[in-house]
């Protein structure tokens, strides 16, 4: 039997009034009575849809986008192509930034995610750059909230994803074929899903090639903002490598990110090596960044084609759309000389 708000406010101590007050989201009650109505209610699973509180729910017209943060370059080429599929249709789209930086990890970006699901009032969601386990993006389901997920991939929510293992393959060979034959990484937080995966590709490249993978091939700068995928990151990775005493000729940088402020260190040290980033942000065509191309702007159309008919037509089978991302080649990843020829290796 379905719980009620009977129950939860019997289970919380407080009156049916203050519940309602919570779930309306009322400035006047406190923060600890609303965390703990919250927490009765999603240990109760019951999950409150604003705009309607009966059995004949009607559509908000919204649709939520839930992201790590949106100042990063990634982050906005993926809403403008959000937005722009959004254009003709009956929804419109709201933004929910949340933290996963730094000491906050997985158990406090899931609490975060949850209560914008328990406080929406969206008819669908968008979770991009957010991961989990199987087991964390298992415990939504209970919410039963229409789910599709951008740079991630789970197999019971639809998904738009790049393949970055075969990205990264595809960067660092590019390097090994020009003959460089003693590259560095520059990664952002260890734990993060994009450098587990990048750094996987990394090393199957070097593999392939018969060259010894090493931990110390990594480096990560120190800066933990937005996982590490800042410029400020790159730039101490960065300066790391060119302080190394392995005597590195070419670095594959995690992200376009990164990657400026790897170009930074590079100028500020007076030293050039070649280098290919991960995105292909609108900036790396300027700064003839070679780089490893996302589609961001269609992986945020998509999203939203599968979040709407999956809105619409609930039963539909669960998609996965993964991308093979494309090397775009530039000048950054050239001898210093400017050509893209092989060069000497080192005995």
């Amino acid at each position: 039997m379905s719980s009620t708000i009977y129950d939860i406010a019997r289970q919380a101590g407080v009156s049916i009034a203050t519940v309602s007050r919570v779930f309306n989201n009322n400035p006047k009650v406190s923060d600890v009575t609303r965390d703990k109505v919250l927490a009765v209610a999603s240990s109760l699973g019951y999950h409150p849809r604003a705009m309607a509180q009966s059995l004949a729910r009607r559509k908000t017209g919204l649709i939520t986008a839930i992201v790590p943060i949106i100042s990063n370059y990634f982050f906005m080429e993926v809403l403008a192509g959000m937005q722009d599929q959004l254009a003709d249709s009956e929804f419109y789209l709201q933004i929910s930034n949340i933290k996963t930086t730094g000491e906050v990890r997985s158990d406090s970006v899931r609490k975060e995610v949850e209560t914008i699901f328990n406080r929406g009032m969206s008819d669908g969601y968008i979770i991009i750059s957010i991961h989990f386990d199987d087991t964390g993006w298992d415990y939504f389901k209970k919410f039963e909230r229409p789910i599709a997920l951008i740079d991630e991939y789970y197999s019971d929510y639809d998904s738009v994803s790049v393949n970055s293992v075969e990205g990264a393959y595809k960067a660092t060979k590019s390097l090994i074929t020009q003959g460089y034959d003693r590259i560095a990484m520059v990664c952002a937080m260890a734990d993060s899903k994009p450098v587990i995966e990048r750094s996987t590709g990394f090393r199957k490249a070097l593999d392939e090639a018969g060259m010894t993978f090493h931990e110390n091939l990594l480096f990560y700068g120190q800066d933990t903002e937005r996982d590490g995928h800042t410029e400020l990151n790159g730039y101490q990775a960065m300066s790391a490598i060119l302080q190394s005493d392995q005597n590195f000729n070419a670095v594959f940088c995690n992200s376009d990110i990164q990657a400026l402020g790897a170009l930074k260190a590079m100028q500020d040290f007076n030293k050039k090596l070649p280098i290919v980033g991960f995105d292909d942000l609108s900036f790396s065509e300027f700064l003839g960044l070679s780089s490893i191309r996302q589609p961001m702007y269609q992986m945020g159309k998509i999203a939203i084609e599968k979040l709407i008919r999956r809105i619409h037509h609930p039963e539909i089978d669960v998609t996965h759309t993964i991308f093979s991302p494309e090397l775009i080649v530039r000048s950054s990843s050239f001898a210093s000389d400017g050509k893209q020829m092989p060069i000497e290796k080192s005995a």
